[in-house]
């Protein structure tokens, strides 16, 4: 207990942070270890310590005493009983489990715990998985079963830490060219961290070298290597990043997308290929044994698509690299993450990161518009369903996007919104380039190089943007509609402009809000995300500042 200390800590598993004392920011990293942000306005944020949040920081690592001796450390009062009592034994549940590898490569579910192991064995779902009771301990495993029965035991609070090992692949070397670069210190604990843990997720801000990341792991497991991304765009960037900084040849690399279906010792996939149908069935499902990978490194993994999930259960025996900048997902799979991909082992705070000078430093801002009396009384009667894009593209955002322009006059803009005929009205009012999910990738990658060049310093695109795209120069996003106010989106958004930049300008965020409707609702949600992040976040009034017309 500590009488000047920020936190108290409640018997609900609740955590209040007062934003305003001295310890609060060094209280606030010590917290995010194990407990997840819930709500952030100005004076005092509340965390909840999850099972999942404490099974994380345990699979990276850190001991329940170490979590207990951090809210002793900050907290005002004392730490309920109840609560250090259930962090200690949440905790202890994980590894409990265990799956090995038995003679001849039969897998084992393995327990000390007999009652856990009897527990689990009438437990509807997980028996089918079970072949047969070997001992008081052992329990044999079906060979397909891997991935479902980490995902049913998550489901059931008794996660198993997976020892089984990987195949290793064909092996295949690749080795990092760092001529005129290095890894940063937190890139290769990064990797090592992973390698100890042998699966798992990475969490690394955006623009802070995520793909850097997956070079090095690539190079360190020396084996073939399917590597999935969002998009083309991405594909593509990838494959430029490996041959910048490793061995790899052209002739080593290959595409495997829409446009291309190439298999090589490195391949490149999209998640929309591999979710493809045809004929009610998935159409490359034979990609993911096309080669004896060693290695799959999912880009981006808060975003895997759901049907992908399935086909990760069977890839069990490869080693799986996660990397993401968040992992909130908005359909809350975030179990099937841990228990499919892997646990959490490496997550670097964002302003850390910004402190070390490896990304830029952001201002981020909310700027409030007033609805206009008539169309007040619309959206007042409007279904709830059609409120969000009413206020989401009001007309009067449309001014303060042009003042904000003239503002930041001779820095490159992105202007980032979420409906297609509010992204052209943008684009035709401020005479400026617009990309979109039809533009081709040609012409996007055209427009992306054009923008990096300054050639074309404004941009307005739509939420293909948000996703791996590496526009280092750019030093201000206005967005101006959004995924109902998404965490996962704001870190993607705000992650364009944190790449450090040769100009050397500052970042700044502008989101644009309709005052006293679901848009500045689903704005409080965002602000978690900045809040988590150690990020200010400014409420501006238009008028007031002479923004508005």
């Amino acid at each position: 207990m500590n009488p000047d200390g920020p936190l108290i800590v409640q018997s609900d598993r609740t955590v209040l942070l007062e934003v305003a004392s001295p310890l609060a920011e060094e209280a606030r990293h010590a917290l995010a270890v194990f407990a997840e942000l819930e709500r952030a306005p100005e004076h005092v944020h509340t965390y909840r310590i999850t099972r999942l949040g404490l099974w994380n920081a345990r699979a990276a690592g850190h001991a329940a005493d170490e979590m207990l001796a951090v809210l002793e450390k900050y907290s005002k009062f004392p730490v309920p009983q109840s609560v250090s009592i259930d962090i200690a034994e949440t905790v202890g549940r994980y590894g409990r489990l265990v799956i090995e590898r038995g003679d001849e490569g039969v897998l084992l579910l393995r327990s000390t715990d007999t009652a856990v192991l009897t527990e689990i064995a009438s437990n509807r779902k997980v028996a089918p998985l079970l072949v047969r009771r070997i001992d008081s301990t052992t329990f044999e495993l079906e060979a397909w079963a891997r991935g479902q029965v980490k995902q049913e035991l998550v489901k059931i609070g008794w996660p198993a830490e997976d020892l089984a090992g990987y195949t290793p692949g064909t092996p295949h070397a690749i080795d990092l060219h760092q001529e005129g670069w290095s890894l940063r210190p937190y890139q290769q604990t990064a990797v090592d961290h992973f390698f100890d843990g042998g699966s798992g997720v990475v969490v690394l801000p955006c623009g802070a070298g995520k793909t850097l990341v997956g070079a090095a792991a690539m190079a360190a497991a020396g084996t073939t290597t399917l590597v999935l991304v969002t998009n083309t765009v991405s594909a593509r960037q990838w494959r430029t990043e490996l041959l910048n900084r490793t061995s790899l040849t052209e002739d080593e690399i290959g595409e495997y997308s829409g446009q291309l279906k190439e298999i090589k010792p490195v391949t490149i996939a999209t998640y929309q290929i591999l979710t493809a149908k045809r004929k009610g069935q998935y159409a490359h499902l034979a990609l993911l044994d096309a080669l004896d990978w060693g290695l799959i490194v999912y880009d981006e993994v808060h975003l895997l698509p759901a049907p992908v999930f399935k086909l990760t259960a069977e890839l069990q025996a490869r080693r799986r690299l996660g990397l993401t900048a968040t992992l909130v997902r908005e359909d809350g799979r975030e179990s099937d993450v841990f228990s499919l991909i892997g646990p959490k082992r490496f997550d670097a705070p964002w302003k850390e990161i910004e402190a070390q000078g490896f990304i830029s430093p952001a201002s981020c801002y909310e700027v409030r518009v007033d609805l206009p009396a008539t169309e007040r009384l619309e959206y007042a009667a409007s279904a709830d369903d059609q409120r969000y894009r009413m206020a989401a593209t009001a007309p009067a955002k449309l001014e303060v996007v042009k003042r904000l322009v003239e503002q930041h006059a001779d820095e490159r803009i992105l202007i980032i919104g979420q409906y297609l005929d509010q992204i052209d009205e943008l684009a035709e009012a401020l005479g400026v380039p617009q990309l979109t999910g039809s533009t081709s990738v040609e012409e996007r990658e055209r427009l992306f190089q054009e923008f990096r060049d300054g050639v074309t310093p404004v941009l307005v695109v739509s939420k293909v943007a948000n996703f791996s795209v590496d526009l280092p120069e750019a030093t201000v996003a206005i967005q101006v509609s959004g995924s109902f106010g998404s965490r996962q989106e704001e870190a993607q958004r705000l992650g364009r402009l944190l790449r450090p930049k040769k100009s050397g300008l500052p970042a700044h965020f502008y989101t644009l809000v309709a005052r006293d409707t679901v848009d500045q609702d689903f704005a409080q949600n965002r602000q978690r995300f900045l809040a988590e992040q150690g990020y200010s976040y400014t409420i501006l009034d238009a008028t007031s500042i002479g923004l508005a017309a």
